[in-house]
């Protein structure tokens, strides 16, 4: 079946057997293993993922897309090695499809849009019950990198992730790997160690700590203790320059800022 990428669902299909194989290397899938798959596409790293013995659970949106994939996966959707969902990924209540699988652990990977990034890393990191142990997304390669905060900058999305799990930059993949050719380079990037610890440990509340980010970021250019409004002694108790800005915080910053602003908040109720 002739197929073309439709350009208003951002599709670029991957065509590199080696980024597939460095894709599939990547997440170190096991024979039963379950893995989920976001935008399977027409199936190249589908097939890849099959073939590690695991597990797939692959969402599409696009309707031709479903019956290529039904067409070409027939026998695997058949012996339940493939599970393939319609749908919008982001409109997926996961955590209750995971629960009636009875699904504990899950990998990701992703193929995705560029425009939705930020999205899908946000509903897996944050706002599903049912966090995957990994996550190989190919994003667009500065976006990657300053996930990695390559450039010592932080971001609100590289602190997001970095807050949940270890993410580190695997290979750059050119446009030419993609048809058609996008505009820019894409990366291979992992999230390893996904996990909620840090809040448990901290004994933090997630949207509080999310809640002080976003006012953080909102006006990064200004200095933290403004946008903040702190008190000099949360600054010298969490050791921070009186001038820092909210880009060059590291995790364990605004771990101790906001169990110091949570102290502060309990104590003034």
């Amino acid at each position: 079946m002739s197929m073309y990428a439709k350009k208003s669902l951002g599709q670029n299909w991957l065509k590199s057997e080696s980024a597939v194989k460095l894709i599939v290397a990547t997440a170190e899938l096991a024979p039963g293993e379950t893995v989920l798959e976001i935008g399977p596409g027409r199936g190249v790293l589908t097939e890849a993922l099959l073939g590690t013995g695991a597990k797939v659970i692959a969402v599409e949106k696009d309707d031709r897309l479903i019956e290529l994939l039904n067409q070409k996966f027939a026998d695997e959707i058949k012996t339940k090695k493939l599970t393939l969902i319609h749908g919008d990924i982001l409109n997926l209540n996961w955590s209750e499809t995971a629960d009636k699988s009875k699904l504990k652990q899950y990998k990701l990977v992703a193929n995705i849009p560029y425009y939705l990034t930020g999205q899908i890393i946000r509903k897996f990191l944050s706002e599903e019950e049912h966090q995957p142990e990994k996550m190989v997304m190919m994003l667009q390669k500065e976006v990657a990198k300053r996930l990695v905060a390559g450039d010592k900058k932080e971001s609100l999305l590289s602190i997001a992730v970095k807050i949940y799990g270890q993410p580190k930059y695997i290979k750059t993949v050119p446009a030419g790997a993609f048809e058609p050719r996008p505009k820019v380079d894409s990366a291979i990037l992992l999230i390893a160690n996904i996990a909620r610890d840090n809040f448990k440990n901290q004994k933090i509340d997630e949207e509080k700590f999310f809640g002080i980010l976003h006012r953080s970021f909102g006006q990064k250019r200004k200095m933290l203790a403004n946008n903040l409004k702190l008190d000099s002694t949360i600054m010298q108790t969490c050791r921070l320059d009186a001038k820092i800005r909210a880009e060059n915080l590291t995790v364990a910053d605004w771990l101790c800022l906001a169990k110091q602003l949570t102290r502060s908040a309990d104590n003034a109720d």
